[in-house]
């Protein structure tokens, strides 16, 4: 294996090789118009790109690949861009995390089967980000995260909207009879008025962020709208920077520590970030060894209040934010209270406190600060343990109701959101303000996938009759520009014959945040007795790539990651191909 120092010393396996072999990977090179010169030992810089037309948050992603080209070819590289697969929250089913480790599948093998010294990795959607994470991560080679950064605004009758956020509250009026059907359609394009991610803090803006807090991505570049101009000109510095990183062997190795991992996690906290960055991140950390479990999600962010005042749990959206400052603010603002580490190296080959030195708040409404936070310590992501979810759930506090975070209620049980949506708005729904309504079989085994499909609406008539949230459980996940009193990503699943299998209409259901519990009020005899007569859903895929991953993905505690595929491979030269 090489050691990844030296400018060139891997991708010279293939073009400074001698003989026929050599022969042909320059030659075929030469047909894009490369002369020998540049085939001359230089660092080879892959711009990986998940640009697709069929996920709208990436299209834009093939003009910032040229951006990450100037940079390259500056810094004396070669720069060579190839496509991997989108995985686009908004248009693929079941759902496109069942495709988040197919694609970080594909990122590992694609980086390391071809004559790579380092890559730019280009991402957007939800499931881009910690898919080209976590395929770079395995392989280690020198990496840098560039995202696309969010789309502008939404303006709706002179005010902002949220993409994401506004489309659960637009469903709501339209069902409550506030909003006609010709109102929601012209909205739809309000929200969507630019090329970008969603500028809510939903799931994509919040690994923005995090690929920033983890040290992958350049300080301050998480945030920079998708149309800026700032945002070519960060690709352009990325471009630049990875040239470097290979001459110097900055790997994701050295930077994805357990401090680093710690960071992210308080950061989410303090931006007020999505639910699935808690899968998605202690799925990267299984790609490099470090030890990252639901207990962290809970005990590391108890002193960290919410500083960003961002839908869903806030009134901003992601263009304030940046103007604000950006992340750097927020993390120089929990460095100063000692709420991060300092030390760990990031992408510019400088630390964590270096690169946030010099941050300046502009907005401290958008940003606020420690000694006035938007929302107090402990009310980020909070998790559950009970005979309900013994290896955990999760809730986020800040998008929830604080009177229903200790709620007792009857359970009213669907075995898909399909069948709660058949009757949801059936008038004589037996359902009140006080209903427990639990969604099972949504899990990452169970639908497959493990889809947003936990915050389903309230039923017509509460909402008619003025009812804004109640109790919601489900083993699946729900959209980071969620929002509601929403237990999610229970486990074990329902699919797997976890507790929630078992749970029986009237049951009732106890919810304590502040105690971190959710308890089945059932007696353990009668448990065992279910659990004695419960039969497993029979197996619905018997090849292809569903059927694969069936088999052998991991549970949602676990970060829902292929266990064949946790760890490090390397990035050893594969064996000749002529």
């Amino acid at each position: 294996m090489t050691d990844g120092r030296g400018a060139g010393s891997r991708s010279q396996a293939w073009f400074g090789a001698q003989g026929r072999s050599g022969m042909v990977y320059r030659s075929w090179m030469r047909n894009q118009g490369l002369g020998h010169e540049v085939l001359d030992g230089r660092p080879v810089i892959g711009i990986a790109t998940s640009a697709s037309e069929l996920a709208p948050c990436n299209t834009h992603l093939t003009q910032v690949a040229e951006a990450v080209k100037r940079g390259v070819w500056q810094a004396g590289g070669l720069p060579l861009q190839f496509p991997t697969m989108a995985t686009g929250e908004t248009l693929m089913r079941p759902t496109a995390m069942l495709y988040r480790n197919l694609m970080a599948m594909e990122v590992e093998e694609l980086i390391r089967a071809n004559p790579l010294d380092g890559v730019v990795l280009l991402s957007g959607c939800d499931k881009t980000t910690p898919a080209m994470l976590m395929g770079a991560a395995s392989v280690d080679l020198p990496a840098v995260m560039v995202t696309g950064g969010p789309m502008l605004n939404g303006k709706f009758r002179g005010q902002d909207v949220g993409s994401g956020t506004h489309v659960w509250k637009f469903e709501e009026e339209f069902k409550a009879g506030r909003m006609t059907a010709e109102e929601c359609f012209f909205a739809e394009g309000c929200m969507a008025r630019s090329h970008g991610h969603c500028m809510t803090m939903g799931t994509a803006s919040t690994m923005a962020c995090l690929a920033e807090a983890l040290g992958m991505q350049l300080p301050g570049s998480a945030a920079w709208p998708a149309v800026d101009a700032r945002r070519m000109e960060t690709a352009q510095a990325a471009g630049q920077r990875i040239v470097r990183m290979v001459e110097e062997g900055l790997r994701p190795s050295r930077i994805l520590t357990r401090e680093a991992f710690e960071n992210a996690v308080r950061v989410n906290a303090a931006i007020g970030g999505s639910t699935n960055a808690v899968i998605h991140l202690t799925a990267i950390a299984g790609r490099v060894g470090v030890g990252l479990g639901l207990r962290d999600f809970d005990e590391l962010v108890r002193e960290v209040p919410t500083l960003v005042n961002l839908m869903p749990s806030g009134k901003y959206l992601m263009e304030d934010f940046c103007y604000a400052g950006g992340l750097p603010v927020v993390m120089a603002e929990l460095l100063r209270g000692g709420l991060l580490h300092g030390e760990p190296i990031t992408v510019t080959g400088r630390t964590v406190a270096e690169n946030t030195e010099n941050a300046e708040r502009t907005d401290s409404d958008v940003i606020t600060g420690l000694d006035a936070p938007f929302q107090p310590p402990g009310t980020g992501i909070a998790v559950l343990r009970g005979n309900l979810c013994p290896d955990g759930a999760v809730i986020k506090q800040s998008a929830a109701s604080p009177h229903l975070l200790i709620h007792r209620g009857p359970a009213r049980v669907f075995d898909t959101p399909e069948a709660y949506h058949e009757v949801v708005d059936d008038p004589e729904l037996d359902i009140d303000e006080n209903t427990v309504i639990v969604i099972r079989y949504a899990g990452p085994k169970g639908y497959p996938g493990m889809p947003e499909v936990s915050n389903v609406p309230l039923p017509a008539k509460l909402l008619k009759a003025g009812v804004t949230d109640m109790v919601r459980v489900c083993d699946g996940r729900m959209s980071g520009t969620g929002y509601g009193t929403v237990v999610l990503h229970v486990s074990p699943e329902a699919a797997v014959g976890g507790p929630l299998a078992l749970v029986h209409d009237g049951d009732f259901v106890v919810l304590d945040v502040p105690s971190r519990t959710l308890h089945l009020d059932v007696d353990d005899a009668e448990l065992t007795r279910r659990r004695l007569a419960w039969r497993a859903p029979a197996e619905r895929y018997t090849g292809g790539y569903t059927w694969l991953y069936t088999q052998n993905v991991e549970q949602a505690h676990e970060g829902a990651d292929l266990g064949f595929l946790r760890g490090n491979r390397g990035y050893e030269v594969p064996r000749d191909s002529h």
